[in-house]
């Protein structure tokens, strides 16, 4: 089983550094309003618009490993830690969407950035919607990868908090392994470089009580007053993709047909074939494609 295992991760050959070294990249901090932001970023640094990639609920920057170079070849392309996420800062309260809102604004503030085409994924992808709402002269174009925000599945909100509070609560490589593995679609695309880094930030002080704070949104009432609708998403007037698979763990593909529905400008969906929740590191060379693709017909 070890060795197994150990064969169909080195044909999948995804390692982080490897993938970084290939170019030259900026990581570091800035100060985001009340926030210290870790920010990774490639391309022309004083661009002042730029593709912005925002991870999902307990993730970090490092999500977009396998996009940034790419897309940086055309683009100022950068991805961040969220609020209370990866190595930014935690400040101690709930972090709901107007949080992440905010410190999203205050981050492109920071870096002079006046015009962001904002690619979300999972939370990520609530955050970028009520940014593309809240700020559309801020919003270049949106995408939304496996976006969360518009499906309220009791049966999902309790696996989101269970398998991403054990990993914190009881930290340990096969915890993390676990949580990981509930993104991808084949479990050996899982890397043990991505396994110790995520163990490295979970076992942070104080990351139990940050993370409680990030799966506030798994609380219904929490999460009610934060939902999308069709109606809110009604008023996003930038070009959005939507972009969903065939195995994701969090809603079927019904939903992402809602959000395209719902959205004026919003292509056609797409869908891509055995992904789960991490298409874009599951299935790179496409994602980056498809989203090339997109971004080059709204730049």
């Amino acid at each position: 089983m070890l060795v197994c295992k150990k064969r169909n991760q080195e044909r999948f050959s995804v390692y982080l550094w490897p993938q970084l070294a290939a170019g030259t990249m900026r990581l570091g901090y800035v100060q985001a309003g009340l926030v210290r932001t870790r920010y990774i970023e490639a391309g022309d640094p004083s661009a002042s618009e730029a593709v912005v990639f925002i991870p999902g609920t307990g993730g970090h920057l490092e999500a977009f490993t396998r996009n940034l170079l790419p897309h940086a070849e055309h683009y100022r392309t950068i991805a961040l830690d969220m609020i209370g996420h990866g190595y930014s800062d935690k400040p101690d309260h709930d972090y709901e969407i107007r949080h992440y809102v905010k410190h999203l604004l205050d981050f492109c503030d920071a870096l002079g950035l006046a015009r962001i085409h904002v690619h979300g994924e999972s939370l990520g992808g609530w955050i970028a919607a009520q940014f593309a709402i809240d700020h559309p002269d801020r919003t270049a174009s949106l995408t939304l990868n496996t976006a969360g925000g518009l499906n309220t599945d009791p049966k999902v909100m309790e696996r989101v908090y269970n398998v991403t509070m054990k990993a914190v609560a009881e930290a340990s490589y096969e915890t993390v392994r676990a949580r990981l593995e509930w993104l991808m679609n084949d479990p050996s695309r899982v890397t043990e470089d991505l396994i110790e880094l995520r163990l490295a930030i979970y076992t942070q002080p104080g990351f139990v009580k940050a993370m409680e704070h990030i799966l506030c949104l798994q609380n219904m009432d929490i999460r009610m007053r934060n939902v999308l609708t069709e109606e809110s998403l009604s008023r996003i007037t930038a070009p959005t993709l939507v972009i969903w698979t065939d195995h994701d763990p969090t809603a079927p593909v019904a939903t992402g047909e809602r959000f395209v529905a719902a959205i004026p400008k919003a292509e056609p969906l797409v869908i891509m074939d055995d992904c789960a929740h991490w298409p874009q590191w599951e299935k790179a060379d496409e994602f980056n494609a498809l989203h090339l693709a997109f971004l080059a017909r709204h730049s």
